[in-house]
């Protein structure tokens, strides 16, 4: 038998996670790093920029967007997964 993933759950942990990834990039793109990361995500996420209000935008555009990538992946593993037990 196969456990499923909690999709709620799965989704907050790839918000948090992917949010905070967008915001620290911001703020070490400040000092010269990760300039060209900043660059190709503020091409996605419209404010996100390497400032304090930049990288909080960019944190909630990060949420939003990890969440979703989260509970797609939860949702596509549990149907793989359902359709392994049944055969």
């Amino acid at each position: 038998m196969t456990d499923k993933l909690d999709i709620r759950a799965f989704a907050l942990g790839g918000g948090v996670m992917w949010s905070l990834y967008v915001m620290l990039d911001a703020w070490i793109a400040r000092f010269g790093w990760g300039d060209e990361t900043v660059e190709t995500l503020s091409s996605l996420y419209i404010g996100y920029r390497p400032t304090l209000r930049g990288s909080l935008v960019g944190a909630l555009w990060g949420f939003m967007d990890g969440a979703l990538g989260g509970a797609i992946v939860a949702t596509v593993y549990n149907a793989v997964a359902r359709d392994e037990e049944q055969s």
